[in-house]
């Protein structure tokens, strides 16, 4: 089975991302798991297994939005921003790959969307520096789509995004913390979210390294800045092992727990 997680550069119109997600009816296709939609990055991040909802999510996004109007603190290249294709139990990378390909072939050529490719050939942050640049399309049209932009089209292990609210509006606290917790494994940019300073991380070693790690190394380096967390914020799912790794006391104070794994929203399709 493959996961697939598609960021949408739409979070302020709840009826327009339930739109995106379900089409005309708004009904939700079993297979989307989760969505997580926030104003102030103005995305939302749709969890879907299998590969057939992602194409009609793409489609309507492609419809009925534009970048050129968009505003929000979140970096993005395009309306389908991220698609990134996820093996998990049963399938494998090859499995991936393949759903990766065909999707961005598809969007190319029925959406007249210029992709971008990540994966083994290389990162999603070298995507984002170098688009445009020193780096064209590997799909599609050389030039971004007019109101759709371009989308980042992937291969990846298990992510956790995971974001930490910090009792400051100062952005220089934020910007030096989420600098000094940055390391192999563990991606962080700072944003000023509802009124607040926000590190917000990506754990990309998720075999290795537990959210209540990246919350720790965060109050640590807060803590010496003269801040402290607030509050977190899990976006999207995660994968039931991240539990065992973390002390059940503090799964509430991580904003975690087993209705918030990927196999815990698996088991109510079966």
């Amino acid at each position: 089975m493959l996961e697939c997680v598609v960021n949408v550069s739409e979070g302020r119109d709840a009826s327009l991302v339930r739109f995106i997600a379900g089409g005309a009816t708004g009904t939700l296709d079993p297979a989307v798991l989760d969505i997580h939609s926030d104003a102030d990055h103005n995305r939302s991040v749709f969890t879907t297994v299998g590969t057939h909802c992602v194409r009609d999510i793409a489609r309507r996004a492609v419809e009925r939005l534009d970048v050129s109007h968009h505003t929000g603190v979140h970096p993005r290249l395009g309306v389908v921003d991220v698609v990134p294709f996820v093996a998990l139990e049963g399938s494998d990378r090859n499995d991936a790959l393949c759903a990766r390909d065909d999707f961005a072939r598809w969007a190319a050529t029925e959406l007249d969307v210029p992709v971008f490719l990540y994966g083994p050939e290389r990162t999603l942050p070298d995507v984002r520096r170098t688009a445009w640049s020193s780096l064209l399309p590997d799909h599609g049209p050389h030039a971004p789509h007019p109101t759709a932009g371009a989308m980042c089209v992937g291969v990846r292990t298990v992510l956790i995004a995971y974001n930490l609210f910090l009792d400051t509006s100062d952005m220089d606290v934020a910007r030096t913390v989420a600098a000094r917790v940055r390391r192999p494994g563990l991606r962080t940019l700072a944003f000023f979210v509802a009124g607040r300073a926000q590190v917000s991380m990506n754990i990309v070693d998720a075999e290795n390294i537990s959210v209540s790690d990246a919350y720790d190394v965060v109050a640590a380096e807060a803590l010496h800045a003269g801040s402290t967390i607030e509050r977190a914020e899990l976006v999207g799912l995660l994968p039931r092992r991240q539990l065992e790794m973390v002390d059940a006391s503090r799964w509430a104070q991580l904003d975690i727990g087993p209705s918030k794994t990927i196999e815990a929203r698996l088991n109510g399709l079966n």
